[in-house]
């Protein structure tokens, strides 16, 4: 995998920290500027006639070899519908998007990598609900885990499907595992602080030569929402209001960084020794490098080892859990991409079709997986022979099939909520928040307060 397709992961992930809040505030712009309620409700728009010659648009964000793979999954609708037209225009963000629904000159298929933006596509209207399609074609949802069904749904509402799907585990260097006697990768935090305490080098003043694992957050796939599931930390409550300081896993998860930090020697040396470490996307990433023995990260980290370091023999692993939450282990934090009918659409029943070979087709998924080094996002296609992926590559399959797959939640006010957290834990890690608790009260209040104008606002 190239750098460019992991720079275009990251701007879903840790770019859309910055963009979604933007993406988020203009969506509620446009249902303050007259946008309809979605097709919910109504009758499913009829699909094209086998020889009906139409053109179905479609946005995405792909670009360069990405695009080429996508492009070529999209027009295997033809084998269906051999007259219709497949315009993929790459390069689209979430932005163009909006503004394109906004001028009422929208794609008849949107394709997003911002999943955490779906509650303001849904609230305003601006993704059509698919339920009367799914109702209609009688699509057994059951084929796609339940966190998935989760993030491509907001309050009930059924506005997006997935098309593919990223999956976060843990990896770890198995030549350094060996030397210092390790027979395998930790399975709770217990575990992971001996593995760090004997896999930590230091140099001679003291300096830190090699590391176990490192906690700072936000770093690599250092963020808030790929831990939480492995502390049992819920962002939003059942009353739909933040939950930080109410659920004891964030301050668990955050008690046990500072340990980790401690151990180091402080936060100043964790930076000084951080800031030698190689781009997350380059071949001198640390894990890649041998500085970094463990690590987060998703699947996609195995392209990139494949591509880049070759020779790293390397283990990947369920991330490990909180002591108290051994039935956890296994588990883990998804996210991926969503392909949905933009309101407006003007061909909407070819859309529906597009989007049912896209998101549920066995073959133009495992297509699309091999050639993108995701995680396919249906049973059949997770069991599929034809999916090709190096071993390591099982264990986020499994995750993402456990049962025990986490999501973040839908909220009107995209992942802005996610923003918050990792810049609270940046302060926390650098001792500039002398109580914990009431630290964690004040960043409920802060996202409170959005989620509370937001939904007098949309």
């Amino acid at each position: 995998m190239s750098a460019p397709t992991r720079i275009r992961r990251i701007a879903r992930k840790r770019g859309s920290l910055l963009l979604s809040a933007v993406a988020a505030s203009t969506l509620l712009a446009t249902a303050a500027c007259g946008a309809a309620a979605p097709a919910g409700g109504g009758d499913a728009a009829a699909p094209p006639n086998k020889d009906d010659k139409l053109t179905i648009t479609v946005y995405s964000k792909f670009t360069d070899r990405e695009y080429g793979v996508v492009t070529k999954a999209l027009d295997k609708l033809k084998a269906k519908f051999p007259n219709i037209t497949i315009k993929h225009e790459g390069n689209q963000d979430d932005d163009k998007l909006t503004q394109s629904i906004r001028g009422g000159n929208p794609p008849d298929v949107a394709i997003s990598f911002y999943t955490d933006n779906l509650g303001a596509w849904c609230s305003t209207g601006s993704f059509q609900d698919l339920k009367p399609y799914i109702d209609r074609d009688k699509i057994d949802l059951e084929q796609i885990p339940q966190a998935v069904r989760d993030y491509t749904s907001y309050q009930g509402k059924r506005c997006a499907m997935p098309m593919l799907a990223d999956v976060y585990g843990f990896f770890y260097n198995k030549t350094q595992f060996a030397a210092k006697g390790i027979a395998g990768p930790p399975k709770n935090t217990t575990e992971l602080f001996e593995d760090v305490k004997k896999l930590t080098e230091f140099n001679p003043d003291g300096s830190i030569k090699t590391a176990g694992f490192l906690p700072s957050m936000p770093f690599y796939a250092n963020q808030a929402q790929y831990w939480a599931p492995n502390f049992g930390a819920k962002f939003i409550g059942p009353d739909g209001k933040s939950s930080l300081a109410s659920s004891p896993g964030w301050k668990e998860m955050f008690e046990f960084q500072k340990k980790l930090i401690d151990f180091y020697g402080g936060h100043e040396k964790v930076e000084k020794f951080k800031a030698g470490l190689g781009d997350e996307y380059s071949k001198d990433n640390g894990f890649q490098s041998g500085k970094l023995s463990m690590i987060y990260d998703g699947e996609f980290r195995t392209a990139f080892l494949k591509d880049q370091m070759p020779s790293l023999d390397y283990g990947t692993a369920p991330a490990p859990v909180l002591d108290s939450l051994a039935g956890q282990y296994g588990g883990g934090f998804g996210t991926g991409t969503i392909i949905a009918i933009p309101k407006g659409a003007k061909n909407p029943g070819a859309a529906w079709e597009l989007i049912k070979q896209a998101s549920l087709d066995t073959d133009t998924l495992v297509e699309m997986a091999n050639g993108l080094n995701n995680v396919p996002s249906t049973k059949d296609s997770l069991s599929s022979p034809n999916l090709k992926m190096p071993p390591q590559f099982k264990t986020f399959t499994d995750i993402y099939n456990s049962g025990k797959l986490v999501a973040n939640p839908t909220t009107p006010i995209g992942d802005a909520f996610l923003k918050a957290v990792n810049d609270f834990a940046e302060k926390w890690q650098a001792g500039s928040v002398p109580d914990l608790d009431a630290g964690l009260k004040k960043v409920d209040a802060q996202i409170n307060d959005e989620l509370a104008q937001k939904g007098a606002g949309g």
